[in-house]
Formats: structure tokens, C-alpha cells, sequence
């Protein structure tokens, strides 16, 4: 019988200065902690293709972040500071808004862009929900282009620095591809063009899903019992082309790898009745140990935030004990830690095995 995990069980202590605060200086020179061997092996994530096998199919996750995060101010005075969650038909988004005082339902938000130079207004709708923490707003025209010319990256909380050039250029993947996302899906930072065409010639395939991450990724769980949190929701879309080439590298005996958890969530939802479906959704998926995994083998990310549900993820995928060790480890050998970090490279412990 498996044991049952509380909050505390997914807790370490982090020297804050193992928080990245910037990239590495190339994509693809992060370091790598291959979590598959016996013992652990430290590598540069280049060395990623020589730990794949020609026929093995990475699946990223295709989202491109939006410069979500906003500055301005209600129009009847208050500062206000803004994060676009979702956008909506009809010019319309779901956001976290921090003001002095909540804007109520017909009130007016003026957005500034970071020079000065120009502004826009929106205007308050109301609360998504009634037990919703997110506003509902309407914008004067189409939000991703109001966003760009008026939004800042939306660096994690863990950054200190306000966002730079670096960081639009550094928070995005290389293949980013359908806008939308809050926070960008870091394990994938670590691809570059390079680093893809090794993997090619390898003879490793690539797939794509979309999920487009939101910035309930960094909220905390606040109940020892992990089994009531409630867990934020985000879209995703799995292609029917994507659901072809793993049901074709599984014939072949290929292997799938995830690159990061966003991926892994899409799969793993869209997977939920047993079998791969095509389609489009919402998922609030939580991935807690015990959980049985229908398409996932191997999983590449980073490293993540005490107590968080990412840890628990990765966790529930290569067995608590095994996880927890690696993060002792990386600590011991100074690797740098979340979303500007390095990364690993973990295999699904079959669930008897972790029981």
C-alpha cells in the first residue's frame, strides 16, 4: 500500500542565493542533472541527446508568454499594478489586480506603457466569480497588441530585478509559437536551435502540445493536507497530430518525453479517461504521488519551489524518496533553482514500484 504525503513531506531549505535571478549565458549550457542513472550524473544540458534514444518523441509545450503584467491606475485615483490570466472573446481578460482599494463593476483601470508615452482604459466588469479572485475587465481593442505595447514581461515573484530586454528575449522559447501564456514553461528555455538539431540528428522526433500557463503555477499550497487544495485551472490543446506520433513511437517501441510539467499536465489530461484524446479544454489537474500515469516516460524540467504542487508532480512521476534526494544533491553541488535555473532529467517509477 502506498503511503499518504502531507504538505511538510515536500518542504526543504534553499539557499536564496541558488534563485537563478538571470539565464546562463547560452540556452543550452545549463547544467543538467540526469536523475536516470545510478548514481546521479551531472551534465550540461547539451548532453541531452545522448541521453535519448533515436525514435524517442520530445513534446514541448508551443505557448508563447505574453507581456501580461501591467501598471496604471484607476481613473478615480490609486495605483494599480495588473496580470492578464486569460484573454477573452469580445477584447475581454481575466486578471490578478492589486489596488488599495478593489475597482468596482463599471469602474475605469488606466494602463500606462513602461515609457510613459501612451496609455489605454479598460473597464471593470466585475469578479470572474463570486468566490473568484480574478477581475473580469474589457479592453478598447485587441489585448495581445495592447499587451505588447503596454506590458512588461511577467518575471516570477522569485525575480528581484524589473524586466529588461534580456528577459523578453530570455523568457521565451525559441519555438514559442501561440500567445497566451502568464509564466513561460522552463524547462524549454533550455532548447536552442542547435540543441534541436543535435536532437534531430540523433534521431529523436518532436511533437507539440499547447497549455498555456498561468500565474496560479506559483501558488502556494496552504493546508498540511495536500488533499484540499484547490488547484488553479489553465488551457490546454493536445493536436490529433501529436496524439498520432505517440501512439506511432509506441509502436515502435519509442519512448515519449515530456519537456517540463506544463506538457505533462496536457498529456496526462487529455489521457484521463485512459486513452489519448485530441482536443481542447480546461484542466485543474493535481498530480500527487499515487497517481497513474497514462503517456508519460520521462519528464525534463526544472528545479521547483518547496512545497509546491510542481514538486509534487515530479514527485508522484520518479518517487518521493528519489526526487527528494536529487534536491539534496543539486543543493550540495550549487545548482541554481527555478524558473532562470538549470534542470533535470527524470524517469516514471512504476507505480508498484514507488508504492
Amino acid at each position: 500500500m502506498s503511503r499518504s504525503y502531507s504538505l511538510s513531506d515536500f518542504d526543504f531549505d534553499l539557499p536564496p542565493e541558488l534563485i537563478a535571478q538571470h539565464p546562463a549565458a547560452e540556452r543550452s549550457a545549463s547544467r543538467l542533472l540526469d536523475g536516470t542513472a545510478s548514481p546521479p550524473a551531472d551534465r550540461i544540458f547539451r548532453d541531452l541527446p545522448s541521453l535519448l534514444q533515436p525514435g524517442d518523441l520530445l513534446v514541448f509545450n508551443d505557448t508563447r508568454v505574453i507581456k501580461a503584467r501591467l501598471l496604471g491606475a484607476k481613473t478615480t485615483g490609486g495605483a494599480v499594478e495588473a496580470l492578464v490570466e486569460r484573454v477573452l472573446p469580445g477584447h475581454e481578460v481575466l486578471m490578478h489586480l492589486r489596488a488599495s482599494k478593489s475597482p468596482k463593476a463599471g469602474g475605469r483601470v488606466r494602463f500606462t506603457s513602461g515609457d510613459g508615452t501612451s496609455h489605454f482604459e479598460a473597464e471593470v466588469l466585475g469578479r470572474a466569480g463570486p468566490e473568484d479572485s480574478l477581475f473580469h475587465l474589457r479592453f478598447p481593442s485587441e489585448p495581445f497588441a495592447l499587451l505588447e505595447r503596454h506590458g512588461h514581461v511577467p518575471l516570477p515573484p522569485y525575480i528581484s530585478h524589473a524586466d529588461s530586454a534580456e528577459d523578453e528575449r530570455r523568457y521565451q522559447t525559441v519555438f514559442a509559437a501561440r500567445p497566451g501564456a502568464a509564466a513561460a514553461p522552463t524547462a524549454a528555455l533550455h532548447f536552442d536551435e542547435p540543441l534541436l538539431a543535435a536532437l534531430a540528428e540523433r534521431g529523436v522526433q518532436r511533437a507539440a502540445v499547447t497549455l498555456h500557463v498561468g500565474a496560479g503555477t506559483f501558488q502556494p499550497v496552504r493546508t498540511e493536507n495536500i488533499a484540499e487544495h484547490r488547484m488553479h485551472s489553465e488551457w490546454f490543446e493536445v493536436p490529433q497530430s501529436t496524439v498520432d506520433a505517440i501512439a506511432a513511437t509506441r509502436a515502435a517501441g519509442g519512448r515519449i518525453v515530456s519537456v517540463g510539467t506544463t506538457t505533462l499536465r496536457a498529456l496526462e489530461s487529455a489521457a484521463v479517461s485512459g486513452t489519448l484524446e485530441a482536443g481542447s479544454r480546461d484542466t485543474a489537474i493535481f498530480i500527487t504521488p499515487g497517481f497513474r500515469f497514462q503517456v508519460v516516460d520521462l519528464l525534463v524540467t526544472n528545479f521547483h519551489l518547496p512545497k509546491s504542487t510542481l514538486l509534487m508532480l515530479v514527485s508522484a512521476l520518479a518517487e518521493h524518496a528519489h526526487v527528494m534526494a536529487l534536491y539534496r544533491h543539486a543543493i550540495a553541488e550549487r545548482y541554481r533553482f527555478f524558473s532562470y535555473g538549470d534542470a533535470m532529467l527524470l524517469a516514471r517509477i512504476p507505480l508498484e514500484a514507488a508504492a
